[in-house]
């Protein structure tokens, strides 16, 4: 009897310390979701530039397939929100440089939210026959709304610009960076989809042979493909060749005023060249014969400054060349971010006006409500840009140089019209000084890489500041520049006219790849009304 009572009186005093034991373990199984699927979007930025691992935008949709199974669409908006925040939060973090932490965090909570969406999305088709290829449409779908909306779209985070260095680059050529994309998810969820039905089999000892077939054609068929696509992409000319100068003359890095810094801008710019034209005279170098400055590398409006206008000029006669100049115009009380042709002997004689602004950059949306929050982020708009609405192809030498001025590196659209408008070359003049030395230069440099392949032209990058780079239409980079050093980059390159397949079919991948999205969701909701009146 007594060592019952011992058994019992002890068995009392275990419960009430298991209970609380118990319920701790199952908090923490709740959160082992939520831990993997932020963990997995700090992978997925990880993935991106400066950093060459972009295998690991693998296992990171792997994870993110996993946490989503079978969620109702609270948790998945969650869980996808999560995720949402773990790549955007760290890829994000230059747009907070020179405003502060508000407003790259305000970004960051709008563009999750897309992302959230997408997990809903993902975890409604999850259950589907054929589910990576339904979840990897969602995907794209997401990003193309984030493309357009809210102000016009930011497309930054694309899958694809995080593919510079990866096997399915030449999948650019074929369909542009929404089949890109596409690919890249795709084998990601099926990665997922083939440890899943192992794991299934392992357990029950059956494997569902159409499912195991579709697991492993999401893997496999967008790396044959890749390796399909490298016939479409080329680096040999096609019609001649150019040899182009970029000119990096570097900014002040502080001490003086703004208009002293706009004209000490544009004076290391001239300086860089003549330096340049020295070189050339000296026979160390070879004759440019086209040169390119960045963006805002004449912040001075050289139509209405004539010191600005002599400036460009002399620098224009000393290389004897004609010059991309990224200006500032005020025409017609209008402010434009330009780029101006301005040839040695005539003078300016074209140009174009950049057409996608950047919000809260060159225009400030809801400047009434951001005025109340912070005046001081309206000062530093006092006044929008305006908009271009034409194409920019310059007739440089013997070459046609499409222009595509810095944030437009982005936009599938901005990059297309140019070489649909005849470039046999593009320049991406950029003025990305105000970020320091983020890793905002590596990404839109990753994007100007992808751009090269998928349209073959040969891209090359001015920057005020660097990184400058020549990219050839493999999207190799065969020269660059350091950061915050006046350089020039000259180089012979292919011009070349052939249109790809991305560069035909526009805006078609993408829209196709959405209507299969559309058709995913659509299924999945009417198994879902049809399951609740059984």
């Amino acid at each position: 009897m007594t060592v019952t009572a011992t058994s019992v009186d002890e068995s009392d005093q275990l419960e009430p310390q298991s209970a609380p034991a118990s319920r701790w373990a199952a908090r923490l199984r709740r959160l082992v979701p939520a831990a993997a699927a932020a963990l997995s979007g700090v992978l997925l930025y990880v993935s991106f530039p400066p950093r060459t691992l972009w295998w690991l935008a693998l296992p990171a949709f792997a994870v993110f397939g996993w946490v989503l199974r079978g969620r109702g669409w609270k948790a998945a908006f969650g869980l996808g929100y999560l995720f949402g925040l773990g790549f955007l939060l760290p890829l994000l973090v230059w747009t907070g440089v020179e405003v502060g932490p508000v407003p790259w965090i305000a970004l960051v909570a709008v563009e999750a939210v897309f992302v959230a969406l997408v997990g809903v999305g993902v975890a409604a088709v999850s259950k589907l026959p054929g589910s990576p290829v339904w979840a990897a449409a969602v995907w794209i779908a997401g990003e193309a709304a984030r493309a357009r909306a809210p102000f016009n779209g930011f497309p930054w985070g694309k899958i694809a610009f995080g593919q510079a260095d990866g096997v399915f680059l030449p999948l650019a050529a074929v369909g542009g960076t929404p089949v890109l994309g596409f690919a890249v998810v795709l084998c990601g969820f099926g990665l997922y989809e083939i440890v899943r039905l192992v794991v299934e089999r392992r357990g029950t000892g059956a494997v569902r042979r159409p499912a195991a077939a579709v697991a492993l054609l999401s893997v496999a068929l967008p790396v044959v493909g890749a390796l399909a696509a490298r016939t479409l992409v080329s680096d040999k000319a096609e019609d001649g060749t150019v040899t182009v100068a970029a000119i990096q003359g570097n900014v002040p890095r502080a001490g003086l005023e703004f208009n002293a810094q706009r004209r000490a801008v544009l004076d290391y710019h001239a300086r860089e060249t003549e330096r340049l034209a020295a070189e050339v005279k000296a026979g160390k170098i070879a004759k440019p014969d086209i040169v390119l400055w960045p963006e805002n590398s004449s912040d001075v409006d050289p139509f209405t400054d004539a010191d600005a206008a002599v400036i460009i000029e002399q620098a224009a006669k000393a290389i004897d060349a004609p010059i991309s100049v990224g200006g500032v115009v005020d025409r017609d009380g209008k402010l434009y971010n330009e780029q101006i042709l301005w040839d040695p002997v005539k003078g300016p004689t074209d140009t174009y006006d950049k057409r996608q602004i950047q919000p809260f950059g060159e225009y400030l949306p809801l400047r009434s409500l951001v005025g109340a929050i912070n005046k001081n982020w309206t000062s530093m708009v006092r006044q929008d840009f305006s908009r271009g609405t034409k194409p920019g192809v310059f007739q440089m030498a013997n070459a046609k140089v499409g222009l595509v001025t810095c944030y437009e590196a982005a936009f599938d659209w901005a990059v297309r019209s140019e070489v649909t408008d005849g470039a046999q070359l593009i320049s991406v003049p950029s003025n990305n000084a105000t970020f320091d030395r983020s890793e905002m230069t590596y990404q839109q440099l990753a994007m100007s890489r992808v751009r090269a392949v998928e349209h073959s032209r040969t891209v090359t990058v001015p920057v005020t500041s660097g990184v400058s780079a020549i990219i050839m239409p493999d999207g190799k980079i065969t020269q660059r520049t350091g950061m915050f050093v006046a350089d020039s980059l000259v180089q012979k390159v292919p011009l070349r006219s052939t249109q790809t397949p991305a560069t035909r079919l526009g805006i078609l991948p993408e829209m196709a790849l959405v209507l299969v999205a559309a058709g995913g969701l659509g299924w999945a909701i009417g198994a879902g009304v049809r399951g609740r009146r059984g």
